[in-house]
């Protein structure tokens, strides 16, 4: 089955992927960038510059943080960031769907049963 790795850049820069999309999935399911890090094993400090990296890529901010008191601060997307994310998983399974339609179209008649394995 045919697979692909997405990502979108601006200005040759890197501005949104698969894997950053899921570091603002799991800022927004665990409402902590440090909960989102360390399910991803990534440092908290790599964390936060992949986020700043894809904000001053996009020119937008896609989290907002707050320092808390006792039971500690949380961080959680934007409006925009939660927008962008859905619309990223939207434009991925559009793709995924195109992808396999050309994939069935074009290899599949010229390969047939030798790409199951057959």
């Amino acid at each position: 089955m045919p697979r692909q790795k997405l990502w979108l850049e601006r200005d040759g820069r890197i501005a949104l992927s698969d894997y950053r999309v899921r570091l603002l999935e799991l800022v927004a399911e665990r409402g902590s960038l440090a909960a989102a890090a360390e399910a991803m094993g990534l440092s908290y400090r790599r964390a936060w510059g992949k986020i700043k990296e894809l904000e001053a890529n996009l020119g937008v901010r896609l989290v907002a943080s707050e320092v808390g008191g006792a039971g500690g601060g949380h961080t959680r997307l934007t409006p925009l960031g939660e927008e962008f994310v859905a619309a990223y998983r939207r434009f991925q399974r559009r793709l995924e769907a195109a992808l396999g339609e050309a994939f069935a179209a074009e290899l599949e008649p010229v390969l047939g049963s030798r790409l199951a394995g057959g």
